[in-house]
């Protein structure tokens, strides 16, 4: 087994203090009067540069589509499987399949657009998952179309991708409706229970994140097998989820179910998958009124999570999920602003991240891609950067008026522009991200070859799941 070299390069950090946590950063934005010698002095790089060095650009597909409509990627982990798949919003809302067989020339292969699109209200087609179920695969997307139109109340649709990379093969198979709940699903995940059932979890329009089975969703049973509740519903908030990680913690021998929400971040046991049961509620963190996204290490001893919405001057929180000691029985709760943070710079924000021990991939919207590593979680640090966005911000969200804006000295609101999703394939160590505006990216790290949590003394755990065996214990140690 091979060793990933860590890489403290192209960075340096500037400390300040921002609700009580040190914040590692690349500091805020230097202005430079179109001096092109002007150097930030953090990372001795020219003002925009695009990236480090030790970050290679594969390949790169500007794709079709208005602005701001490049939503979530997902990329199969099977070499022999050379797909990722982008979510497309808005207007001519639905979904990319793209071929990376030959990384450095990809094709989009396929491309699904929603029928009559100009009645489809809302949102669009947010977020993409695949999994493995009874020996084929499907593609999940979510969709939020609003009021008005003729899919109000479609959660999600789930595509059957086994014939790819033959676009003729591809099939809708499903259609989940969620009655009396307009406006869909927000985010999904896909897991492979321990149970060995393939499972799918949504955020709703509700205090409930749905869970699914998907072999008895391409069976014609749209019925959710159960739902996991925001633990202290809010009477204002109709989405209460927003995001939502499952994992198999070894040591407990547990599913838990990792949700970012009102309140915070919480921590199911979900190994009854009928009768989840709550664990650790983090809560009470300056600056995190709900939360966006929530992400544990491989071992579940640290969460990395981003607030609700995600905003300027906002950091990436690290928290210690077990002052109590792993896999106990009694709900406990974890306050305060955490014992790390992490942002590329103060006038920026964060939106995505996936975690592969002990490097945390971030889409950082203006930021790009931003690769940092946590091996100490007090104090975490980048590793490279590379910023997909192409020419001047396109737009940001007044938070006081919710309206988009130009930017301007004067607005501080939520940037809304850059990259949006980042996935990472194991075997081979491939990051891909996609881009409001610019679409498909693939990027290579120096030194990083694929990722396998033993190589670190971890479990084998991340986003990537064991479709064919499920979690089981001598995979994920050995």
């Amino acid at each position: 087994m091979y060793k990933m070299s860590l890489m403290v390069l192209y960075t340096l950090t500037l400390a300040v203090i921002v609700s009580g946590l040190t914040v590692s950063s690349s500091k805020a934005q230097v202005t430079c009067f179109g001096d092109p010698t002007c150097i930030q002095p953090e990372t001795g790089h020219a003002v925009g540069r695009p990236g480090t060095p030790n970050i290679e650009v594969v390949s790169h597909i500007p794709l079709p589509g208005q602005r701001f409509s490049h939503a979530d990627i997902e990329i199969e982990q099977d070499l022999d499987r050379p797909f990722a798949y982008i979510a497309q919003r808005f207007g001519a809302s639905g979904f990319y399949a793209i071929s990376i067989k030959d990384e450095r020339n990809p094709k989009v292969i396929y491309r699904y657009i929603v029928d009559d699109p100009d009645l489809h209200l809302g949102t669009g087609c947010l977020d993409v998952k695949y999994a493995k179920a009874e020996g084929r695969y499907y593609l999940v997307v979510s969709c939020q179309f609003g009021q008005g139109g003729p899919d109000s109340d479609l959660g999600a649709m789930v595509f059957d991708v086994t014939g790819l990379p033959d676009a003729s093969t591809v099939k809708k198979v499903a259609d989940i409706r969620v009655p009396g709940l307009i406006g869909g699903f927000h985010n999904i995940f896909t897991y492979k229970h321990s149970n060995g059932r393939s499972l799918l979890l949504a955020t709703t329009q509700s205090k409930d994140a749905f869970i699914y089975d998907i072999a008895q969703l391409v069976a014609g049973n749209e019925d959710p097998v159960s739902a996991i509740s925001v633990p202290e519903p809010s009477a204002t908030r109709s989405r209460q989820w927003h995001d939502m990680y499952v994992g198999f913690l070894p040591d407990a021998e547990q599913d838990r179910f990792y949700g970012a929400g009102t309140g915070g971040f919480h921590v199911f046991d979900m190994t009854d998958v009928e009768n989840p049961r709550l664990l650790t509620s983090v809560t009470g963190v300056p600056g995190v009124q709900n939360g966006h996204t929530f992400t544990p290490t491989p071992d579940g001893r640290y969460g990395i999570g981003m607030p609700e919405p995600t905003y300027q001057h906002s950091p990436v929180r690290f928290f210690d999920l077990q002052p109590d000691g792993p896999g106990g029985s009694t709900p406990n709760v974890v306050r305060g602003s955490g014992i790390g943070a992490w942002i590329a710079k103060f006038g920026g924000a964060t939106h995505n991240h996936e975690i592969r021990w002990p490097y945390v991939f971030i889409s950082a919207q203006d930021d790009g891609l931003q690769i940092v590593n946590m091996t100490d979680p007090t104090r975490p640090f980048t590793v490279g950067y590379y910023n997909t966005r192409q020419g001047p911000m396109l737009i940001e969200i007044n938070p006081f008026t919710g309206v988009g804006e130009r930017p301007t000295q004067a607005t501080t609101g939520n940037i809304y522009d850059g990259a949006w999703g980042v996935d990472v394939r194991n075997k081979d160590g491939l990051i891909v991200v996609s881009d409001f505006n610019t679409g498909f990216w693939a990027f290579r790290l120096e030194g990083f070859q694929g990722w396998n949590g033993n190589d670190w003394g971890m479990p084998n755990i991340s986003s990537a799941q064991f479709w064919d065996d499920g979690p089981n214990l001598p995979q994920i140690i050995n």
